[in-house]
């Protein structure tokens, strides 16, 4: 493989999903020389964006990559590798974290630890955050929401009639129903020009309209418009080099149409997702960083947190024709639940099944017409519970260099007690509402593979020896490198991390430009 080297820029961003896109969006108007690599292409648009056989069953989007699990079998990730990574495909559901989730809280299987930031630290970027991503919601309807200094820059989604329903229902049993904070570019008033349509195709699926707010049709794509901006898309980035005394680093190694190119700027900005850049750090050892690139504390790659996710499907005799399911959720639990006052967890709706989603977690042997009628008397819901960062749950790299990711549930006494409070109350639902059957409940907790919530694998802390990154997610063992996707969290919370990532992402935004003398410039292109 030849080897090229290309000219140096003030800074290099690795991946443009919520952490990389966003950040480039802060620093696209500053002037500065921005060189963006993206493993991945753009998305295609083409009618498979909207075909469930494609999307669910053959993974048409999905990676075709390998990785191993802790006993060394095959593991293939549900992840994305394209420009936007994978809030091309994610529900849009932008939810801040909760203020107490900043602070050390004790849960049913250990204490979540404090960040070395606090949520007043966060807010204001929280703010900027959902104005960028063009965020509908209602503010002060969730019990648990964390104080906010601006409205939601866009009115709530409105239920369809069954959900509408529902949240009657779960009014009428003492508990508080709030509208999804959805990332959907939909205009319910004008809906001749709105770009959102208000399809069954939102959640799991790339947006064949460019409504949903991604960071490629938000951040990345508007960035490219500057001639400051340079985006090399199928630049697999195989390692990070240092200069001789290991604090910087120097050199930004290409793989890239079967060739080695090699990048160097004044700031390196990874953000490959948690896995891949705990794994690219780790890549990156040398004589100098033997354990891997900024891992003298030995943390880069463990505390490994996805969450304790699983999809329940309420089935009764009465028929759910909702086309856009996914704008109700539930924090009545989220800080505890009568009898106790240990965290459960989030519950929210996942987009509504058909019969191709629901063959993709079915026997083979299941009938058609059994998956159809279960499909229309369907709700979905989607429980979220907190877990808690083990340093045994972790990304590692084996001796073929492929990455294993080991990892074991904890804090499960909380999500088996948030699945029963769920049917509990859907049971009284069905009692209040005169029904002679109960619904059926059908569960599924979501596998390893299931990577969307990945997160903590290069943690951020004050002290070095126990955190890879300072509080304004610079390597505390160099002084160049930088950290803005998930990876940077001490905790995982129990609500989607997407926001979290792009909000910090402006921090930290905030911070390079200070840091590269570039601040005065980006507020006046704003």
């Amino acid at each position: 493989m030849g080897s090229i080297h290309m000219n140096h820029y003030d800074v290099i961003l690795i991946g443009t999903g919520a952490g990389g896109g966003t950040l480039l969006h802060r620093l696209a108007g500053a002037g500065l020389r921005l060189l963006v690599l993206e493993r991945g292409g753009f998305l295609p648009r083409e009618r498979q964006n909207w075909d469930p056989a494609a999307v669910f069953l053959t993974g048409r989007y999905k990676t075709s990559e390998t990785w191993r699990d802790a006993a060394g079998r095959a593991l293939h990730p549900g992840t994305h590798y394209c420009v936007g990574g994978n809030t091309k495909v994610y529900g849009a559901a932008l939810f801040r974290f909760r203020e107490r989730d900043f602070e050390a809280v004790q849960h049913h299987g250990g204490v979540s630890p404090a960040w070395p930031i606090r949520y007043a630290d966060l807010e204001p970027y929280y703010s900027a955050a959902e104005e960028l991503y063009r965020v509908r919601g209602d503010r002060g309807a969730d019990p648990t929401e964390p104080w906010a200094g601006r409205p939601y820059p866009f009115p709530r989604v409105e239920h369809e009639p069954r959900i509408q329903q529902l949240h009657d229902d779960f009014v009428r049993q003492g508990l508080r129903p709030f509208h999804v904070p959805l990332g959907v570019q939909l205009d319910a008033q004008r809906p001749e020009a709105s770009p959102c349509i208000r399809c069954g195709t939102c959640d799991g699926f790339p947006c064949l309209v460019h409504a949903k707010s991604d960071s490629d049709t938000l951040c990345v794509r508007p960035a490219l418009r500057r001639p400051n901006v340079t985006l090399l898309t199928g630049a697999m980035v195989q390692r990070l080099e240092t200069n001789a005394s290991g604090t910087a680093v120097t050199r930004v190694v290409v793989e890239r149409d079967g060739a080695r190119e090699e990048y160097s700027a004044d700031v390196v900005v990874v953000a490959c997702g948690a896995v891949n850049s705990a794994a690219l750090l780790l890549r990156s050892a040398s004589s100098r960083h033997p354990r891997g690139l900024a891992n003298s504390s030995g943390v880069v790659g463990r505390h490994y947190m996805c969450h304790l996710n699983s999809v329940m499907l309420m089935v009764s005799r009465e028929p759910n024709p909702t086309v856009f399911q996914k704008t109700i959720a539930l924090n009545d639990f989220y800080f505890g639940a009568p009898g106790s006052d240990l965290p459960l967890g989030h519950i929210s709706m996942v987009g509504k099944s058909d019969r191709v989603v629901l063959q993709a977690g079915a026997p083979a042997f299941a009938p058609g017409r059994v998956l159809d009628w279960v499909a229309r008397h369907a709700v979905d819901f989607w429980l979220t519970s907190e877990d808690l960062p083990d340093p045994d749950n972790r990304v590692r790299l084996d001796e073929q260099g492929r990455i294993v990711l080991e990892y074991r549930p904890n804090n499960e006494p909380a999500h088996a007690r948030l699945q029963q409070e769920l049917r509990r109350v859907l049971r009284r639902i069905a009692r209040a509402r005169g029904g002679l059957r109960q619904p059926l409940f059908l569960a599924q907790r979501i596998p390893l593979a299931g990577v969307a919530h990945q997160c903590g694998t290069v943690r951020f802390g004050d002290d070095p020896s126990t955190s890879a990154l300072d509080r304004d997610c610079k390597a505390h063992d160099l002084d160049n490198l930088y950290v803005v996707d998930s990876s940077f969290f001490v905790s995982s919370a129990a609500v989607n991390p997407a926001l979290t990532i792009m909000a910090n992402a402006l921090r930290v935004g905030d911070h390079l430009l200070q840091r590269l003398g570039a601040a005065t410039t980006a507020a006046a292109g704003r």
